[in-house]
């Protein structure tokens, strides 16, 4: 199954990009043994009071059969192994992707909202959205290593 992180933004070389791109090929590793790939994808952040095309440039960066979870503060606030077992499960039902959306810094739009299969919080605080991406990338590598066995999560 593929894993797919969908932000709003270019990190370049932003202090979160080394994290982000370290927990990602950590979580890639371990993947590769449980059937999961993982990647990211950053689209072009919306000009001031546009945010219909924020929308738009994550609609087009998500597959067409992906099944969709926005990152919001008011969204499902699951532990780790919660989500281990959400990702668990979808890749057992042969889901083919899942798209994790991070909105910019205004957050996301309502069609955005509207389009999302699912939502995840991290606690009820509102975080920068180039945190959430350390936080979400940090996150799948926990689940890999949780699927996996290992004792990286500890209870």
């Amino acid at each position: 199954m593929r894993i797919q992180i969908v932000a709003v933004g270019r990190l370049k070389n932003a202090p979160e990009a080394a994290l982000v791109e370290d927990y990602l090929k950590r979580a890639n590793a371990a993947g590769k043994r449980l059937s999961l790939a993982i990647d990211l994808a950053e689209v072009e952040s919306k000009p001031p009071g546009d945010d219909r095309k924020e929308a738009v440039a994550l609609f087009q960066a998500t597959p067409d059969d992906s099944y969709k979870v926005l990152c919001d503060e008011r969204g499902s606030d699951l532990s780790s192994r919660q989500l281990a077992q959400k990702i668990t499960a979808w890749r057992d039902q042969g889901r083919a992707c899942v798209t994790f959306w991070i909105g910019g810094a205004d957050g996301a739009s309502q069609s955005v909202k509207d389009q999302a299969d699912e939502k995840l919080a991290f606690g009820r605080q509102t975080w920068p959205h180039r945190l959430v991406r350390v936080m979400l990338a940090e996150q799948i590598y926990r689940v890999s290593m949780i699927m996996s066995q290992t004792p990286y999560h500890r209870d």
